[in-house]
C-alpha cells in the first residue's frame, strides 16, 4: 500500500489522543496536550468504548445494578438509548416515566415526552450519527423510530440476536430493518457486544463507514488490492510494530490493544485532523472545516468497560455520574 504523509500522523494522532485520555482521568485541570489541532478541535478518544456516551450506555444503561439482565430487556434499552445516542434524551424518559423496561413502558407516552422536548426546542438526537428515519406510518422522525423498536421487540430480534453465532451475524439482523444499514449495523452491534446480552470478539468483524472511507483515502494513496475492511484489520495486525517504529510509548487501554472497531474510527478521525494538519492531502470527501471546538475539561467519571474484558482499571479520583447537564465534551 502506497502512504502518504498522514500515514505517520495516523499513529501519532492515536498515541496523543488516547495519552490526553489517560491525563484526563488523573488530573481533570489540565493541560492535556501540546498538539495545537488536538487542543482546538473535538475529536473521539482513540478506544471507542472510552468515549463518552459509550460509557455512559454501558455504566447506567446497561450494567447499573437495578437494572434487569434479561437479554430482551438490555436489547430494548440499548436501542432506546442509541437510537437517539443522547444521554440528556434518556434522562429525559427516564425522569418523566421512571426507569426504563420494555415490560412495562408505553412507548406513545415516551412519544409524547418527546414531543414536549421539540416544542420546547430541546435537541432529542445527536449529532455524532445522521439517523434517517423509517418510514412507518408515524408522523415524526422520533415517533417512526419508537415504533421500530416496538417493531423488533414484537418480531423477535432481540431472541434471535441473543441466538447469533457471531458478530457479523448480528449485524446481518440488525441491517434489513428500515432505517438502519451498514454503517448502524456495525455500530449497534458493537454497542450490544458490550452487554451480557452476547459476547464476541471485537477483532471479528468490521464495517468501515463513509468517515473511514474518507480517512483511508488520506493515509493511503493507493490500498492495492485491499478493501477498506482489509485496511482496517492491517492496521490492527500492525500496531505494535507501528508504536515501535516512531518511538512511541503506546500503552492500551489499560492493557487493551486497538481493535478493528477503534482503528476505524481512528481513521475517521484523522480524515478530520488532516484537514488542519495536512490540508494539502484532500481525501474523497473535499471537506476543509472542523466543526466542533474541543471543550474537555472537569473530572471524567470512573471508567466501566465489560466485565468479560478483565481490564486492571486502576481507581482514578472520579465522581460518580451526575445528570447529563453536568458533562462537559
Amino acid at each position: 500500500m502506497e502512504q502518504t504523509v498522514v500515514y505517520d500522523s495516523y499513529w501519532r494522532f492515536a498515541a496523543e489522543r488516547h495519552r490526553m485520555y489517560l491525563r484526563r482521568l488523573s488530573n481533570p485541570v489540565g493541560p492535556f496536550t501540546d498538539d495545537p489541532y488536538l487542543s482546538s478541535y473535538r475529536f473521539t478518544n482513540s478506544f471507542r468504548v472510552a468515549d463518552r456516551v459509550s460509557q455512559y450506555l454501558i455504566s447506567e444503561v446497561q450494567y447499573r445494578s437495578d437494572r434487569s439482565q434479561a437479554p430482551s430487556e438490555l436489547f430494548f434499552r440499548t436501542l432506546l438509548f442509541k437510537i437517539f445516542n443522547r444521554i440528556e434524551t434518556w434522562e429525559l424518559i427516564e425522569a418523566e416515566m421512571g426507569s426504563v423496561a420494555w415490560q412495562s413502558i408505553d412507548l406513545d407516552q415516551v412519544s409524547a415526552v418527546l414531543d414536549g422536548a421539540m416544542m420546547r426546542g430541546t435537541p432529542i438526537y445527536s449529532a455524532a450519527y445522521i439517523m434517517p428515519a423509517p418510514r412507518l406510518g408515524r408522523v415524526r422522525k422520533h415517533a417512526n423510530h419508537l415504533r421500530l423498536l416496538e417493531t423488533m421487540m414484537e418480531g423477535g430480534l432481540p431472541g434471535r440476536i441473543e441466538r447469533a453465532p457471531s458478530l457479523s451475524a448480528v449485524y446481518d439482523l440488525l441491517r434489513p430493518w428500515p432505517g438502519i444499514g451498514d454503517f448502524l449495523a456495525f455500530q449497534y452491534a458493537i454497542d450490544l457486544n458490550y452487554s451480557n446480552m452476547i459476547s464476541f470478539d471485537e477483532g471479528d468483524f468490521v464495517v468501515a463507514g463513509p468517515g473511514a472511507v474518507d480517512g483511508i483515502s488520506k493515509v493511503f494513496n493507493s490500498t492495492g488490492d485491499r478493501d477498506a475492511r482489509e485496511v482496517i484489520h492491517h492496521m490492527v495486525d500492525i500496531q505494535e510494530s507501528e508504536f515501535s517504529r516512531l518511538g512511541i510509548d503506546f500503552p492500551g487501554l489499560f492493557g487493551r490493544r486497538l481493535q478493528p472497531i477503534d482503528c476505524q474510527n481512528l481513521f475517521c478521525e484523522i480524515g478530520k485532523y488532516a484537514r488542519v494538519a495536512h490540508p494539502e492531502v484532500t481525501g474523497k470527501s473535499g471537506r476543509t472545516r472542523i466543526k466542533q471546538g474541543y471543550g474537555g475539561e472537569g473530572p471524567l467519571p470512573q471508567p466501566r468497560f465489560p466485565p468479560r474484558w478483565h481490564l486492571k482499571v486502576p481507581t482514578f479520583d472520579a465522581p460518580a455520574y451526575v445528570p447529563a447537564q453536568g458533562f462537559l465534551l
